[in-house]
């Protein structure tokens, strides 16, 4: 690996007076030292990246930087001005000018000494002897690391080394010794509690330790090469000169490793600094969070750790990351320490499922309503690029249909790719959608592309655990591991186990094409079971998956037309059941549960099962049981009416392609009323039990014939 940075790299008399200047003299020595290929190529790519944000730092410091694939290798460059040059910090001009240059594809030693660089202009000491530096080479040896900058105190080093790896006093408990390890752990939390409680504080710290303020944090950039490293060092200087714990997770361009759910569960608040999305939000949940820029996290690192203090003595919470796009791919989701085999297999599979959903419900919605266009026969139209008539409607419906299709060539793939994705990260996408389009090549379907995943995710794991050297790593993932794994599984796929699974699906398309009578009523009733037991969670969606992996093919069988239609109904039935039941017996519920049940309706009608969740949550005794009641009913109901469907989503808005739409309604509705007659019968039950115990124990006589008391419960409940 190549220095970063050598003395052809510094100019310590740079002349220029703006910061497009300074660039172009810094990058011509990158030129000239043959790191970088087209001069304007990468100065256009720098001038691409001061756009999204100023690179100028308070302390007299501009960093212009970039990934480029006008790049050869990482590279650092150096100028000190003395006319100082406007890079748009706060505090002014600057005088010490870093041009990072990243390739496009940098690997993740070379992004780890950026990084290290970029923690090291937070350390004044550093800044200070680069300015005293009286010799070019002097300068690109302080750099690199090879001269120390100034004396440090004791311990310095070895504090900033265990707060970038672990949270301060995981591996040292306050009171060991180290200097300045106990002092600030014990002054932090005392400081901030009330003058009264001083004495007390005193006293517990004489007979043990007081526990620190612990705050996690996250730092990003666009860039991911300066910024996320410098906000994380500034953080963590902070956190130690104000006694709090602190540890940060950085999102750079070095890839970035989770904090642990433990550690995130012990901390009392967050802190983001980002200008890019935090990846997995959702861990963090429910604490008290600061969420600024990463400047702020540079500049004004010791006001965020105050706020962030300040949040959690409120008692302020984050809101919970309840919606679709800050919920995590659920192989991110952290679970307890120690999870199964078999939690994470479901994670994976779940994985997998949820990137394929948004393809089945776009691609089955068009050919559906391609099919209420231009009926059934349009599936044999011609192809619209061959031929297309503005003003034909069967022409629409063929484009229709044909996108659509286009859509549902995909689902194999993608769950596949996202199976292996979920096991293996990224490098298990290009393996994972080589063996779910074999799989649909071969005719292996739905079930061939779970077994197609799980394999592509397993062989790069193994290929993962194989130590190379360090001038292979950055090929790694782009060149060795798909060639390698996207072989394994090609060969597994084609030769060895494909034919089987193809004929596993096969047999099991016939099986459901040949349930009739009771065979099918039972089916109807467990696939009921299982779209109404966690309501739009994982066994709802393993139900879900299994249905529409029956219709994602050209010409879907008639079992698996009963199948979605059965499934899509028995998935209406629990918000519809409890919009049902507020609407008949208000009393029963609360007043925030009776405002749910007016948009449960529309969420049952467009089949979204999560709108029965609100009161699952609390009540789940009698709701949940009621449910699936009713979605057993529903489910029974359709197969025995012989109801077909193919689209895979949409409610009573794609009541036309149904087959026996009536009789289907018919079941959607018994099912509801079972569901709603259960719920009102069991919240009843509850309700004069706790009437009878307010009246033993001497309840006020109310008018109507009820005590005061039970008014009061039946409001309350």
């Amino acid at each position: 690996m190549s220095e970063l940075i050598t003395a052809d790299l510094v100019d310590l008399d740079l002349s220029a007076d703006t910061k497009e200047a300074a660039a172009r003299s810094l990058a011509e020595r990158m030129v000239a030292a043959g790191r970088v290929t087209d001069l304007d190529g990468f100065l256009a790519d720098v001038a691409a990246r001061e756009e999204q944000m100023p690179t100028g730092l308070d302390g007299g410091i501009g960093i212009p930087h970039c990934r480029s694939a006008h790049v050869t290798e990482p590279t650092l460059a150096f100028g000190r001005s003395a006319a100082r040059i406007d890079f748009g910090a706060a505090d002014g001009p600057a005088d010490l000018i870093f041009l990072i240059a990243a390739p496009a594809g940098a690997d993740s030693d070379h992004l780890t000494i950026l990084s290290s660089l970029a923690r090291q202009l937070m350390n004044a000491d550093f800044t200070d002897a680069l300015r005293s530096a009286d010799r070019p080479e002097r300068a690109a040896a302080l750099i690199r690391g090879e001269e120390q900058s100034a004396p440090v105190a004791e311990g310095t080093e070895a504090e900033r080394s265990a707060s970038v790896t672990a949270p301060k006093g995981a591996e040292e408990p306050a009171g060991t010794g180290e200097p300045g390890a106990a002092e600030p752990a014990a002054a932090g939390p005392a400081s901030a509690e009330p003058a009264a409680a001083e004495p007390a504080a005193a006293e517990a710290t004489a007979s043990e330790p007081v526990a620190p303020f612990r705050i996690v944090a996250v730092t990003s950039c666009p860039t991911g090469i300066a910024h996320t490293y410098m906000a994380a060092e500034a953080l963590e200087n902070a956190g130690r000169e104000a006694g709090v714990e602190l540890v940060v997770e950085t999102q750079g361009s070095a890839g970035f490793d989770k904090l642990p759910a433990a550690t995130i569960a012990a901390a009392d608040a967050v802190v983001f600094a980002h200008d890019v999305e935090v990846r997995d939000k959702a861990r963090f949940a429910g604490k008290p969070t600061v969420d600024v820029g990463v400047k702020a996290g540079i500049n004004r690192p010791a006001e965020l750790i105050a706020e962030a203090r300040a949040k959690a003595a409120r008692g302020e919470v984050g809101a919970p990351a309840d919606g679709a796009a800050e919920r995590s791919a659920p192989m991110d989701e952290d679970g307890p320490a120690g999870d199964g085999f078999g939690t994470r297999l479901r994670k994976w599979l779940m994985t997998g499922v949820s990137y394929m959903v948004p393809f089945v419900a776009a691609g089955g919605l068009l050919i559906a309503l391609a099919f209420a266009i231009g009926g059934y026969e349009i599936a044999s139209a011609k192809s619209v690029a061959d031929h297309f008539v503005w003003a034909e409607t069967s022409s629409w419906a063929a484009l229709l249909f044909q996108i659509g299709s286009a859509a549902f060539t995909f689902l194999v793939p993608v769950l596949a790719g996202y199976i292996a994705y979920g096991m293996a990260d990224r490098p298990g996408l290009v393996p994972g959608f080589v063996g779910g389009y074999i799989a649909t090549t071969i005719k292996a379907g739905f079930l061939g592309g779970l077994v197609a995943g799980l394999i592509a995710g397993a062989v790069v794991m193994g290929i993962q655990r194989f130590k190379v050297p360090a001038a292979l790593r950055g090929i790694m993932p782009v060149v060795v591991i798909p060639l390698i794994s996207s072989a394994i599984v090609g060969v597994l796929m084609f030769v060895v186990i494909g034919k089987p699974i193809a004929s596993a699906q096969e047999a099991m398309t016939d099986w459901l094409n040949g349930l009739s009578g009771a065979n099918a009523i039972g089916l109807g009733v467990l696939l009921g079971l299982m779209m109404c037991f966690d309501l739009g969670g994982p066994v709802n969606k393993v139900a879900y998956a299994f249905a529409t992996g029956g219709i994602a093919v050209s010409d879907p069988s008639t079992g698996s037309l009963k199948i979605m239609a059965a499934v899509m109904a028995a998935g209406m039935v629990p918000p519809l059941a409890l919009a049902l039941a507020t609407t008949v017996r208000g009393r029963l519920f609360t007043k925030t549960e009776r405002e749910n049940g007016k948009a449960a309706w529309v969420l049952g009608a467009s089949f979204i099962t999560e709108g029965a969740i609100p009161f699952a949550a609390a009540d789940p005794l009698r709701v949940i049981p009621s449910s699936m009641v009713g979605g057993a009913v529903t489910g029974a109901l359709s197969m025995a009416f012989d109801c077909t469907l193919r689209a895979p989503h949409g409610g009573i808005f794609v009541v036309p392609l149904i087959g026996e739409p009536f009789l289907y309604l018919l079941a959607i509705v018994a099912g509801t009323v079972v569901s709603a007659g259960l719920v009102v019968f069991l919240k009843g039950l509850r309700k004069t039990a706790e009437a009878e115990a307010t009246g033993q124990a001497g309840g006020k006589a109310a008018p109507g014939g009820t005590t005061e008391d039970e008014s009061k419960v039946a409001v309350a409940a």
